[in-house]
């Protein structure tokens, strides 16, 4: 797949087969993750994949009326940033933490599996951290989920370049 292709196609996905994501496309979804930009090279991204102890900890946190939706996929992915002391360098450390799980991602497209990026309140909560075991040090950016596609999904159109772009002169 080219690259504008992957861009253009990805989408959010929330149904998938029962099979995990093996362990080497997750290494190397990971590896991809490295490239982002990041000011510095602070590396500031951390990446929990979620084995099934961790996963029932999540669910406990989430309680009854979160827990069902972190059953969406077979894989899922905690990703977080690390908390630097200055405003500055955490709010670029945070962006580039996106953009590193962006290509996660886009990566897992290429390579014909779906993904979901989303931050379940249990994730702002330190019982919910605690479960991923996301550390004081750090500030919890989202789960990815990850899996086969069970249907396809339709590419709406998104909002016009003129809509949301201004030429300065």
């Amino acid at each position: 797949m080219d690259f504008e292709a992957a861009v253009r196609t990805r989408r959010t996905h929330k149904a998938y087969g029962p099979d995990p994501v093996d362990r080497e496309t997750l290494a190397e979804l990971l590896e991809l993750a490295r490239w982002a930009p990041n000011h510095n090279l602070t590396n500031p991204w951390r990446f929990r994949v979620l084995g099934p102890r961790a996963l029932a900890r999540l669910k406990e946190a989430a309680g009854p009326d979160g827990a069902g939706k972190l059953d969406r996929a077979p894989t899922l992915v905690a990703v977080s940033t690390v908390r630097d002391p200055d405003d500055v360098t955490f709010e670029e450390d945070l962006l580039a933490t996106g953009c590193a799980a962006y290509l996660v991602l886009l990566g897992a497209h290429d390579r014909g599996l779906a993904g979901y990026w989303r931050t379940p309140g249990v994730l702002r909560t330190r019982e919910g951290q605690d479960a991923v075991e996301i550390g004081e040090d750090e500030h919890p950016v989202g789960l990815l989920y990850l899996g086969a596609p069970r249907q396809e999904q339709r590419v709406p159109e998104r909002a016009p370049v003129a809509d949301v772009t201004t030429w300065l002169d």
